[in-house]
């Protein structure tokens, strides 16, 4: 799901939040948001926080710079419901030659109680799978926007 420019809002420095609700088709029988659809939102989350930046996913693909998730992590806190508005706010956590960590937070809307908390680790690579072991466009372009954080400045999201 693509979100206009207008639901993307600065939240500090870093962070970004984009805003969306849980859709009926993203919940079980009795109306409790699955599981999997968590990690849907994260990667909502970080596509936001680029377009927020001025460029997309395509935009690095056509470039031949590609972004699979190698390692992913996902602390569930409370449940979400249909209809629920989220917040889904994204930054980049750490950024090396190889890879970056995007950390992503969702909360409720309505009281903004911490649903989910977690990261994805994501491999710079080309367009045949091979990793970009040197500096590549992309990590340096993060890195001109990006000021990652120790744990402690992390606003609560967890170390890992």
């Amino acid at each position: 799901m693509s979100l206009s420019k207008k639901n993307v809002t600065a939240v500090d420095s870093d962070a970004f939040v984009c805003r969306t609700r849980v859709r009926y088709g993203e919940t079980d029988q009795m109306g409790v948001a699955y599981y999997g659809r968590y990690l849907d939102w994260f990667e909502m989350g970080r596509t936001e926080l680029c377009r927020a930046y001025g460029k997309t996913y395509r935009d690095w693909e056509k470039e031949g710079i590609f972004l699979p998730v190698v390692e992913i992590s996902c602390r569930y806190k409370s449940s979400l419901c249909y209809d629920d508005e989220i917040g889904i706010a994204a930054r980049v956590k750490e950024i090396t030659n190889v890879s970056v960590i995007f950390a992503c937070r969702i909360v409720r809307e309505a009281d903004g109680k911490l649903a989910a908390e977690g990261w994805t680790r994501h491999a710079f690579v080309d367009a045949s799978g091979k990793l970009l072991r040197r500096g590549n466009g992309l990590a340096d372009w993060m890195r001109s926007w990006s000021a990652p954080q120790t744990p402690d400045a992390c606003r609560g999201l967890p170390a890992q």
